[in-house]
């Protein structure tokens, strides 16, 4: 099963991640998010939307603050940690928006050889890709693991 964390923040981006999220879940893949608001919230209502699957990788050590359209939660108690978790749970990692908690998870995927796909506009980092579309990100993402 193919999985794909998209990560971001920024209500500005939430339209962008919503498609991102109907667009991995229509080619069959399942969207990892850190399962909060914003662009997390954003992806897996897109992917629900079309009939996907969502996981939500939560960093406190309940449930609370869990976006409605998480299938399966992960609870880990770790705070800010997690983002290694959520990057390293996607065979790729798609970046919508985003602040420093953004760059510290392409900074981990990258470490871990997963491909990154930023949306612009987004982070500029060495070794990753870039997309101007939703559509574009996610066929770069998946071309990536072929």
């Amino acid at each position: 099963m193919l999985q794909v964390s998209v990560i971001g923040s920024g209500a500005e981006h939430e339209g962008r991640a919503e498609e991102v999220g109907r667009l991995l879940a229509e080619r069959g893949a399942t969207v990892v998010t850190g399962g909060r608001n914003e662009v997390m919230a954003a992806a897996c209502r897109g992917a629900k939307g079309a009939g996907g699957t969502t996981i939500g990788i939560l960093p406190g050590e309940t449930r609370e603050g869990m976006n409605e359209w998480v299938d399966h939660v992960v609870v880990t108690g770790i705070g800010h940690a997690r983002n290694l978790a959520v990057v390293a749970s996607g065979d790729a990692v798609i970046a919508v928006g985003g602040r420093y908690g953004t760059l510290a998870e392409i900074g981990f995927a990258l470490t871990l050889g997963r491909p990154v796909v930023v949306l612009e506009p987004g982070w500029e980092v060495d070794g990753t890709l870039r997309a101007s579309t939703p559509a574009a990100a996610v066929d770069l993402a998946l071309e990536a693991l072929a």
